[in-house]
């Protein structure tokens, strides 16, 4: 566990920092702090789904995901639920660190390194991936602290228990988790990270939330597929 603790450790760090820089800015820094994280978002999810594309065997998996688990996600409610458990946060800046946090937690856990590296230190004691997502996810998180405050720091919890999780059950999942798996986690992060740039933007208010279960439905999907053989 070496490794999450580390990854945990960094953003707790970033988000600290980045703290401490956005109260010595004044507004239009803020906003141009705001408008460079929105950009950053936009191109992290466009450039994830350009990667994954090419490589996935159900062309229209992702759009099938998002579709029914975006349903799933509006019945639930989650972007609500998710908003009011913010809000009643002693935290300045609910509606905004509600954006900043929901990016957050995309970034950190969507991403192959943060699934893969659990596994890897699991089963082979590794934790190259996790000290090189460790970096990554201390410079977001300062980046994202400085635009939204010191609540991007609630990310290192759910972080420590996404990896945690994926740790403890790797010797289970580890058949299931596949190339073709990974391309479709790719496929829909991407366009739920995207999504976020555009709220950050003011383009598109979109609750990306309710999106989460796509994940969900993406990776059962691939599962049964292959498990059909096809």
């Amino acid at each position: 566990m070496i490794g999450t603790i580390a990854n945990t450790a960094t953003i707790l760090a970033g988000s600290l920092v980045g703290s401490r820089l956005k109260s010595g800015l004044g507004e239009k820094y803020k906003e141009a702090l705001m408008n460079g994280m929105g950009l950053a978002a936009t191109l992290l999810g466009v450039n994830s789904v350009v990667q994954a594309m090419p490589q996935s065997r159900y062309s229209v998996l992702f759009i099938v995901s998002l579709a029914v688990g975006g349903v799933l996600g509006t019945a639930i409610s989650l972007d609500t639920l998710f908003q009011k458990a913010v809000d009643k946060l002693p935290l300045a800046g609910g509606n905004e660190l509600g954006k900043g946090l929901s990016t957050a937690i995309l970034l950190f856990c969507a991403g192959t390194l943060s699934i893969l590296g659990p596994m890897q230190s699991a089963l082979q004691g590794d934790n190259t991936y996790l000290f090189t997502n460790a970096v990554l996810d201390g410079i977001t998180s300062t980046v994202l602290a400085s635009t939204f405050g010191i609540g991007i720091a609630l990310a290192a919890l759910v972080l420590f228990c996404w990896q945690g999780a994926i740790y403890l059950l790797s010797g289970a999942i580890a058949p299931y988790v596949t190339t073709e798996l990974l391309t479709e986690l790719s496929l829909v992060g991407g366009a739920l990270i995207f999504s976020s740039g555009l709220g950050i933007l003011g383009i598109k208010q979109i609750k990306t939330l309710n999106y989460l279960p796509a994940l969900a439905v993406s990776a059962a999907a691939v599962v049964v597929l292959q498990a059909l053989g096809l």
